[in-house]
């Protein structure tokens, strides 16, 4: 579904992505961790252009997306985003903000676009919240809009990174119960996430990252619970 081949990101003299190789199958569930600044959310940021690589090449569905010929656009459609802060649009309500997209870019009828709509919402727990603004949600339930806001758009994988980090501890939970339904439906799906249960009981592979270079990759079982890299040992040992 989604490759990376020699990926390279660099912000000036910083060089965050040092060659990135990675294959992401579909309804696979890639999880991603790291420190700080070790690349992870520019890895991520790079899937769907959002950063534009300063090298190497990443592949979607087989067609090579940072070829410049390619439409962005038309990329970005097929994978759904969702950041760790939420980007709703304030000035309008919940039902509002999830079918702008579907409207605007994929020509859906209103009326249909308020039923999906409505149907996320359900799906997302929080039916009731439709004719809601913004600031009148919790963090958890802003997050859950975004999310089904993005699969508002239909794609065919979606990007979460760090979709939790902004959020209050008792509001985690309900925000990685959506996603984990969304793996469960096979979902494919990379996370960057801190929450190394949830790594470990929903990822089919995690990868760890470390100062822009995936150090070591594997099942949960192996990466969380037998590490072989020292630099993932240490990260561990201050995280579980």
């Amino acid at each position: 579904m989604i490759r990376t081949v020699g990926l390279e990101k660099s912000f000036g003299s910083n060089h965050v992505l040092r060659g990135i190789d990675v294959a992401i199958k579909p309804h696979e569930v890639v999880v991603v961790i790291g420190p700080s600044g070790s690349g992870k959310s520019t890895f991520l940021r790079c899937l769907n252009l959002l950063e534009k690589p300063t090298a190497g090449q990443v592949f979607f569905r087989g067609q090579c997306v940072t070829d410049p010929h390619v439409n962005v656009n038309e990329v970005r459609r097929e994978m759904g985003m969702v950041f760790q802060r939420f980007n709703l649009f304030p000035h309008m309500s919940v039902i509002d903000n999830i079918t702008l997209g579907p409207m605007k870019v994929r020509g859906v009828s209103p009326e249909d676009a308020r039923q999906t709509a409505r149907d996320l919402l359900k799906k997302v727990g929080i039916a009731e919240k439709e004719k809601d603004y913004p600031s009148q949600l919790s963090g958890g339930q802003q997050q859950r809009v975004a999310i089904a806001r993005a699969l508002a758009m239909k794609p065919m994988a979606m990007l979460f990174d760090e979709a939790t980090s902004a959020l209050d501890p008792e509001m985690i939970g309900e925000v990685l119960d959506v996603i984990r339904r969304l793996a469960e439906e096979g979902m494919t799906m990379v996370v960057v996430t801190h929450e190394m249960g949830f790594a470990r009981e929903v990822g089919d592979r995690v990868l760890f990252m470390d100062e822009g270079v995936i150090v070591e990759q594997g099942t949960p079982e192996h990466v969380l619970g037998r590490p072989q890299n020292p630099r993932t040992r240490a990260f561990l040992s201050k995280v579980l």
